[in-house]
């Protein structure tokens, strides 16, 4: 047995029917991934961060969902998480990307107290926790990448996120089945705030199922162009040209296996 199987089949281990698809997208960040499993399961349930009844199915509704994002991501790109909580989807795609350089933004002191553990106890050297409000650290933090999961309405979000982006950079917001009605409810207040070209991005199409999805806002000045992947669904125009696989990444192989391309 692998090292690989081992961690696999531990206790905070993705269950039987998910081994499979949680090897193939993490690779041989597995491990890593099996060890912040536990600690949502233990620590972050015991300090309030994680619902009990969340720890049985961290697999499938959080850590695969926000995993399969990280095909968003170009090489050592500067991330900002807002409102990281227990640090999804930020310490995810920490755990799977260490060449991106990830600020976990967080303004609750028991919440930073967690993550600062957890990226010690998973060795996460290129990521800084910082606390505070996203509003309160506008011009000392910024990323070409803006994430934010499950933490307000689009028009709220965006007035948070996008001043932390950088010139260029672009938002990306996980969020539910409700995502077409957000952009379209909040277009006024979004283009308020310098955001452009709204649209919906799918990831983990035929890995999860859910498919993963992400709306994507520009910070007025970027440009989109370029073809768009394959099950996008758009409220804009183009794509980023800034969006290229990772060589060697766990979808990139998943691609190459099933004789698919990326942009």
């Amino acid at each position: 047995m692998t090292e690989r199987d081992n961690f696999a089949a531990s206790p905070a281990g993705p269950p039987a029917g998910l081994a499979a698809v949680a090897a193939s997208v993490f690779g041989d960040r597995l491990p890593v991934a099996v060890r912040y499993a536990e600690l949502l399961a233990t620590a972050g349930v015991e300090r309030g961060l994680i619902g009990p009844r969340e720890a049985p199915r961290l697999w499938e509704r959080h850590l695969l969902n926000c995993a399969v994002v990280e095909e968003l991501f170009p090489t050592d790109a500067t991330v900002v998480d807002v409102g990281s909580g227990a640090g999804l989807p930020g310490l995810v795609l920490g755990v799977m990307r260490p060449d991106l350089r990830i600020t976990l933004l967080e303004p609750l002191a028991r919440r930073v107290a967690f993550l600062e553990e957890a990226v010690d106890a998973l060795g996460l050297s290129s990521m800084t926790v910082r606390r505070g409000r996203a509003e309160e650290v506008v011009g000392q933090v910024s990323g070409s990448i803006v994430t934010a999961r499950a933490v307000a309405p689009l028009d709220r979000l965006a007035a948070w996120c996008l001043p932390l982006c950088e010139p260029e950079g672009r938002m990306l917001a996980l969020k539910g089945s409700s995502a077409a009605e957000e952009i379209t409810e909040h277009a006024a207040a979004v283009a308020r705030v310098g955001g452009v070209s709204p649209r919906i991005v799918e990831c983990g199409g035929g890995v999860v199922d859910p498919p993963t999805t992400v709306v994507e806002i520009l910070r007025g000045g970027a440009v989109a162009t370029g073809p768009r992947r394959s099950g996008t669904r758009s409220a804009g125009n183009g794509s980023d040209p800034s969006r290229r696989q990772r060589p060697g990444s766990a979808t990139a192989s998943r691609r190459g296996r099933r004789g698919r391309h990326g942009p």
